[in-house]
């Protein structure tokens, strides 16, 4: 979640009055993330996120991302729903923009997860899946091994002065992994991107996942690998084998991995630190004047990236037999 957008008090009163929401009490924008701009609203009836679609959300893919939720809390999935207008309608606009009032789910976003987090974590990516298994409609991943190459062309000519030899790094590493990667595992709804801010806890449980605009369909490991990346490493970029063992229990403790996932999971552990070392390589170098935005630091994804260069199973994320 971001703000690249302000939105007028005109505007967003001329747009809440399409809405039966209540009068707002308060509203300001979140700063946290990278994406979309979002801003908190608290009315007399609740609270809710309205959010305004940037950057690579297409409109196209909206009406993917809107039914997935509405589906995955019908079957018992704790996402936010989104809200319909008084005619009928989930989607509308706001200063200029596509835009969509969404519930507010309870709970926090933990910082610096335990291993009972990242356990409880698994679990929840595992019945996402599972709950997804049944959704109609399908979107491929726009950011998978194609979309690559062309992100990294946007970047290349800068990199180096993001780290010295990164360009050299990801040259080599995208090469490597056209030749690698694994084209025919079991495959569904995945969220991909599913980091510490986008899941809340009340005490170690999962209350709610959330930001569900990456969503996609892919290979349900390769969202396995993501969570890793995202949940399972330190601040000094070393793994931690406790929370890598304990999130691929809970995973496995509701959807077993089958072979051919387990040993891929190299190789899509470096693919995900790859696409996100990318997207925030391109990010860090464009980003809008006067956005209230927090780019994130593309190098971490770089030092995760070289721990997995070293990984020959999955054994040493702390899957168990």
């Amino acid at each position: 979640m971001a703000v690249y957008t302000e939105v007028s008090d005109e505007e967003l009163s001329a747009f809440l009055e399409t809405y039966d929401i209540g009068t707002v009490l308060s509203y300001k924008g979140i700063a946290e993330g990278v994406e979309n701009t979002n801003y908190f609203l608290h009315t007399t009836k609740g609270s809710y996120i309205l959010t305004l679609y940037e950057k690579r959300v297409r409109e196209s893919d909206l009406p993917f991302f809107l039914s997935l939720m509405q589906h995955l809390a019908l079957k018992g999935l704790n996402c936010p729903l989104p809200v319909n207008n008084r005619r009928g309608e989930a989607l509308g606009r706001v200063a200029g923009r596509p835009a969509v009032i969404i519930t507010f789910l309870d709970g926090i976003a933990v910082r610096r997860p335990t291993a009972q987090h990242c356990g409880a974590l698994g679990a929840a990516l595992a019945r996402l899946h599972l709950a997804g298994q049944d959704f109609a409609m399908e979107r491929p991943n726009a950011l998978s091994l194609d979309a690559w190459a062309p992100l990294f062309a946007q970047a290349e000519a800068q990199a180096d002065t993001v780290s010295p030899g990164l360009a050299e790094r990801t040259r080599r590493e995208l090469a490597s992994l056209a030749e690698a990667w694994p084209r025919s595992l079991p495959s569904g709804i995945i969220h991909a991107d599913l980091f510490t801010d986008n899941v809340f806890f009340i005490g170690s449980e999962v209350s709610g996942l959330i930001d569900f605009y990456f969503a996609c369909t892919d290979s349900f490991a390769y969202d396995v690998a993501i969570c890793l990346n995202a949940w399972c490493f330190e601040i000094d970029a070393s793994f931690n084998l406790t929370k890598g063992r304990a999130m691929l229990a809970g995973y496995q403790s509701v959807r077993r991995l089958d072979a051919d996932e387990v040993e891929a999971l190299p190789v899509l552990c470096r693919g995900s630190a790859m696409r996100f070392m990318l997207t925030r390589l391109v990010d860090w170098l464009n980003v809008p004047p006067g956005a209230l935005v927090k780019p994130k630091d593309p190098l971490e994804y770089d030092r995760k990236l070289n721990f997995h260069r070293h990984v020959k199973h999955a054994r040493e994320y702390g899957l168990e037999a």
